[in-house]
């Protein structure tokens, strides 16, 4: 099942189709031409476009999406006598072609076999860039899938990328992918944490000192960004940096450029920089916090890592894994979560994202007295709270009423949506709602 956008100037094709793909279980999304579906291009899976249309016509918009995302596949629909025209798209680059009057069943089957080639290169992707990394990437909930395809869209593009996100959503591991898939793998990954080194000793940590730079300064020490030279370096929460920090790492983004602390002399580094944080930068530009011209560098590419509550569907896979895993560590090989556990689990809300599901998974593995670990173990290890329950947003001071309920609305239809695995139609259904309304609800929400 696929998010597929239908690109034609006839109001009968874009009826027809989205009603027979959303029947397949699919989420059909329309354009009216080929600018509109530009900017309609968020989370697509494929596209189906018409060949003549006023405006940007389909060999225009194939060039347009291939030039954005290489891998998603394009099927054109031609006019009877337009199969020479169509044969030259597929040279440059569309997967396959239908022509007008077409067969509804064959255009689907070939849209589907599409989905499916395009889900097997990600799966192999993946599969390579978990042994690069040594870790299993669980995620299969559409926000996941989005996320991970726009790392694979950005990562062998030489340029510099904020990943922005809460605390434990793993942005670690988004940084960690964007090196194992780019041009620089082979070449050092090198991780700073701006919040764990006070201000005044970051300078010297990035860019190196000579001797006696400073009190204790007993020899010369390469920085971070030497040590990076050639590959990747990823600068952890860099909002904590201070401003003085900040303006000689935009030197080092726009001239290549570094100085030692205490040295007169100027090194050349080639650095491809990861940037993360669980701040708003643009705000905290706004407010003075943070230099908004290295806000500008850092956010040539931002990719937004989804908590936990908006992906709810990932959680039982990720807590198996999870368990696997530290069961293998504490010599438990085997031990697995019932089926009431896991549903518990689903059911939380986990403001402190994967970290808190992988420490409260530690812990019921750690206390487990035999092969299954049952929902009552939660109790001893420290229940997590209900998505949406009374008790996890009654509670909140300065939450008024609609507040409340707006964030409660919110919940259901994210869980809704990833247990449908994106498709619209079968979320509506499950909540006992139009489709109509439940779309005004996702962009209301910004769950689209």
């Amino acid at each position: 099942m696929g998010r597929i956008l239908v690109v034609d100037d006839e109001p009968a094709v874009l009826f027809t189709l989205r009603e027979v793909l959303a029947d397949r279980g699919h989420d059909p999304v329309t354009a009216t031409g080929g600018r509109e579906a530009l900017g309609r291009l968020d989370g697509v899976e494929a596209v189906i476009t018409d060949l003549a249309m006023p405006g940007m016509d389909g060999l225009a918009l194939l060039a347009a999406i291939r030039e954005r995302d290489a891998a998603l596949p394009v099927v054109l629909l031609t006019a009877h006598g337009s199969e020479k025209v169509a044969v030259q798209a597929m040279k440059a680059g569309a997967y396959d072609y239908a022509t007008k009057p077409f067969d509804i069943d064959e255009l689907v089957v070939v849209v589907e076999r599409a989905l499916e080639a395009r889900a097997l290169r990600s799966a192999t992707r993946i599969l390579a860039a978990e042994q690069a990394i040594g870790k299993r990437i669980v995620g299969t909930s559409a926000p996941m899938r989005r996320l991970l395809d726009a790392v694979a869209r950005v990562a062998d593009k030489d340029v510099t990328v904020l990943v922005r996100g809460e605390t434990g959503t793993g942005k670690e591991l988004v940084a960690a992918l964007l090196h194992a898939e780019s041009r620089r793998a082979k070449r050092p990954l090198v991780r700073f944490n701006c919040a764990a080194i006070p201000g005044d000793l970051a300078e010297a940590e990035l860019f190196g000192h000579a001797r006696g730079a400073f009190t204790g300064a007993q020899g010369a020490r390469r920085g971070f960004f030497a040590e990076a030279d050639g590959g990747t370096l990823v600068l952890d929460e860099i909002g904590e940096l201070p401003l003085g920090v900040q303006a000689k790492i935009l030197r080092a983004i726009q001239e290549g450029e570094i100085q030692p602390v205490g040295s007169g002399r100027v090194e050349r580094v080639d650095v491809r920089l990861v940037a993360s944080t669980n701040r708003d930068l643009a705000a905290e530009a706004r407010a003075g916090r943070f230099r908004e011209d290295l806000y500008y560098r850092l956010a040539v590419i931002e990719l937004v890592v989804p908590p936990l509550r908006e992906r709810p569907g990932d959680v039982p896979a990720l807590a198996e894994e999870m368990a696997r895993r530290y069961g293998d560590k504490f010599g438990l090989p085997g031990v697995r979560l019932a089926p009431a556990l896991v549903a518990r689990l689903s059911a939380a809300s986990w403001p402190g994202n994967v970290r808190q599901l992988e420490n409260t998974v530690a812990r019921l593995v750690a206390l487990a007295s035999g092969p299954e670990i049952d929902a009552d173990a939660l109790e001893g290890a420290g229940a997590p709270e209900p998505a949406g329950g009374s008790e996890a947003r009654l509670e909140d001071e300065g939450l008024t009423l609609r507040e409340q309920v707006e964030a409660f609305e919110r919940a259901l239809i994210a869980r809704a949506l990833d247990a449908a695995h994106g498709n619209q139609s079968e979320a509506a259904r499950r909540l006992g709602t139009s489709r109509v309304t439940l779309v005004d609800k996702i962009k209301k929400y910004g769950l689209g």
